[in-house]
């Protein structure tokens, strides 16, 4: 029997629920919310749909369902406002985030917590804290969802299958993220060296426009649509089912990081063997000279924000 409860019922909470419940990815799914109608009336509007997928309970309930979760997924909290800093976000969602972590632990017996709520390298460092969790089992979805429009990207530009990208954004969930474009590879060959292959139209200049794109891309969609959750929630399915099915896959989750690379006591995304127990292994990415201080400078962002919300 596996359980999920799902924390906050706006459009990426919702949108997690239903897609965990279109994969019958658990035998339970709660859903909590301060809006306790909107939570009541997110899981009648799913449940009505299972008779065509399979068994499994969808239901609204309280902090104290959290009990007997494998995974507790974190969605609550405020959307940046036209002109307000990154530093303004975080203030104001580190407070709720605390609150909510209390909650959670006043009833917590196991399970992994997945934080999603944004800046989520600042929150997932947090809640690490607060919670008195071992290190891993409190994780950020980080640039996983960056790191799967960085394959996409790449997929499209080369005209190769996606499945055969394998690629990673490292570092903040943010503007200093980047590319390993070291570790970037089509179908075994180093994408440097696949590039060398006639008419392979790929240049510098593409290397950037992509790197810029992925960046942006999540802005760009607000832009458009108003708000980013069908992505989202893909990618929290695949985080949560290598966690329930113990799966051991390599995500470039958000995790507390200390001693890689001589960074120390931050959050930030590396790629990460997920399982059961959250994140158990970090890898030892082989990074050019130019990366590795790209990478210390994201983690050093990171830090200054933390430096600021930490008395909270």
């Amino acid at each position: 029997m596996s359980k999920v409860a799902i924390i906050g019922t706006g459009f990426v909470g919702a949108s997690i629920a239903f897609a965990m419940s279109i994969k019958n990815m658990a035998n339970e799914i709660v859903l909590i919310d301060v809006n306790k109608q909107k939570a009541l009336g997110e899981a009648m509007d799913i449940s009505h749909g299972l008779p065509f997928i399979g068994q499994m309970s969808v239901y609204s309930g309280d902090y104290e369902d959290c009990a007997d979760c494998d995974v507790i997924v974190i969605t609550a909290g405020a959307n940046r406002k036209p002109g307000e800093t990154r530093l303004d976000l975080a203030r104001k969602n580190v407070s709720i985030a605390k609150d909510i972590t209390e909650n959670i632990m006043k009833h917590y017996t196991k399970g992994v917590i997945v934080v999603v709520s944004n800046p989520v390298d600042i929150l997932t460092y947090m809640i690490q804290k607060w919670s008195g969790l071992p290190n891993g089992k409190v994780l950020g979805t980080g640039t996983v969802l960056d790191s799967s429009r960085f394959r996409y990207l790449i997929g499209s530009k080369l005209n190769v299958d996606v499945k055969n990208v394998h690629g990673y954004i490292i570092g903040e969930h943010g503007d200093s993220q980047l590319p390993a474009w070291s570790a970037t590879h089509i179908a075994g060959k180093n994408i440097e060296e696949y590039c060398l292959i006639p008419n392979s139209g790929f240049t510098q200049a593409d290397k950037a426009e992509i790197a810029e794109e992925v960046k942006k891309a999540g802005a760009e969609i607000i832009k458009n649509k108003g708000a980013t959750y069908y992505a989202i929630a893909i990618t929290v399915n695949t985080i949560v089912e290598t966690i329930l099915k113990n799966q051991n896959t390599i995500r470039t989750v958000s995790s507390v990081i200390d001693g890689y690379m001589g960074i120390h006591d931050v959050t930030i995304s590396l790629p990460s063997t997920v399982g059961a127990d959250g994140v158990t292994n970090v890898l030892d990415l082989k990074l050019t000279a130019e990366e590795q201080a790209l990478l210390l400078n994201s983690a050093e962002q990171v830090n200054l924000i933390l430096k600021e919300v930490k008395s909270i």
